[in-house]
């Protein structure tokens, strides 16, 4: 890399934005941080700010600006306060790209934002594309934006690609670790915890894609991210699991061969690679030993009773809002099963029932999008507090 790329972090107090910041650590001569963006926590934020110096601050939560303005104002860096101010400061001329890893439908304006300045995105907020992915694809073409994936699966497809985008792919595959609850029948699945969901056994992640991981939901975002990115259809989507989360996606093309990436479970290294394209960068990340997993093994996903990937691929057949429906309703369904407020079958319910009540729209606009995302959420709460 010639010059160092100035970076946008949106999220930099979560999993994905901390160790973004852990890869710009690493390599202080190639990424200066300019903007830092958080919701509620001030404290780390500030911390954050005051070791890389960024341009430019924004916390979500304005109740928290002025705890923020005052420790940061006195060191020349800029604080704002807001969404709003989240979705404008994308497009400050000085930032290159754009790392969004803001939680769910909130990473769609910014992203928008981001595209239709010219800047470049590496996406960790699949929702963006879930939600309102033919307009953001297009988009990023009008304004010759490339879209750098940050989710391992979909990172694996891209590294898979890269000398073959002149190969038509036949499949991809997405391998999912199956979550906490692989095997288990819906019986089971009736009683479990929060606590229980939250565990899962091979990556760190935040609360929301924990669950999300769980109940196959994530995985099931993934698939129609997937067909965003890589221009698919539903049917040119597979998804198996993989236990031991070492093969992280393949692409299968049209002489039958497959190409497969691999690697330990450590975001650092797609988050690295989306940031460095086309370069890769020296890390001192572990490595991974054949002889630490002489078995790795691969079962069919169980869509009977993780019902939310069937649910994922049906709203995408059927296109339209219906992958907004789909999202809006998950977000809603997960924040009540983190409440204690619902069963953890009891979100596929929800989700399927706000799939069939809400207004279908073929072929939506932005403004669509964001009407339907409002109306979703209310009738999955509506439903959550008729249950309650």
């Amino acid at each position: 890399m010639t010059e160092p790329k100035r970076v946008a972090i949106l999220g930099s107090t979560g999993s994905i934005g901390t160790q973004t910041l852990e890869v710009i650590r690493q390599h202080p001569a190639d990424f200066i941080v300019e903007v830092l963006t958080a919701q509620n926590n001030a404290d780390l934020l500030i911390a954050q700010a005051l070791e890389f110096s960024p341009n430019v601050v924004v916390i979500g939560n304005e109740s928290l600006y002025e705890k923020v303005r005052d420790v940061l104002q006195p060191k020349d860096i800029k604080v704002y306060a807001g969404s709003k101010a989240i979705a404008q400061v994308v497009e400050m001329d000085t930032i290159d790209v754009v790392l969004t890893a803001l939680v769910g439908y909130s990473g769609l304006i910014p992203t928008v934002n981001a595209i239709k300045t010219g800047k470049q995105i590496a996406l960790a907020n699949k929702e963006t594309l879930v939600v309102a992915g033919e307009i953001i694809t297009a988009l990023a073409k009008e304004n010759r934006v490339n879209i750098y994936p940050v989710d391992s699966e979909h990172s694996a497809i891209f590294q898979c690609l890269i000398g073959e985008f002149h190969n038509p792919i036949e499949k991809i595959i997405l391998t999912a670790s199956g979550g906490p609850f692989r095997g288990k029948d819906r019986k089971f699945l009736e009683t479990v915890t929060r606590e229980q969901a939250l565990k899962h056994p091979n990556w760190d992640m935040g609360a929301k894609i924990t669950i999300d991981s769980a109940s196959l939901m994530n995985k099931g975002l993934e698939v129609i991210e997937a067909k965003w990115l890589f221009g698919l259809k539903t049917e040119q989507i597979d998804v198996v699991v993989h236990p031991q989360s070492i093969i992280h996606s393949m692409v299968q093309f049209e002489d039958g061969s497959i190409k497969a990436q691999l690697g330990l479970p450590d975001m650092r290294i797609p988050i690295q690679f989306a940031l460095s394209f086309p370069d890769r960068l020296k890390s001192d990340f572990e490595r991974f030993d054949f002889m630490n997993y002489p078995q790795l093994t691969f079962e069919q996903p169980d869509l009977k009773t993780f019902q939310n990937l069937q649910l994922a691929y049906d709203a995408l057949a059927k296109g339209g809002n219906a992958p907004c429906v789909l999202n809006a309703a998950n977000e809603i369904a997960v924040a009540a099963f983190l409440n204690k407020e619902v069963g953890f079958l009891e979100m596929s319910d929800l989700i399927g029932e706000t799939l069939a009540k809400a207004e279908f729209i073929a072929h939506p606009n932005l403004d669509d999008y964001v009407e339907t995302d409002k109306r979703a959420r209310e009738i999955t709460q509506e439903l959550i507090t008729n249950k309650v």
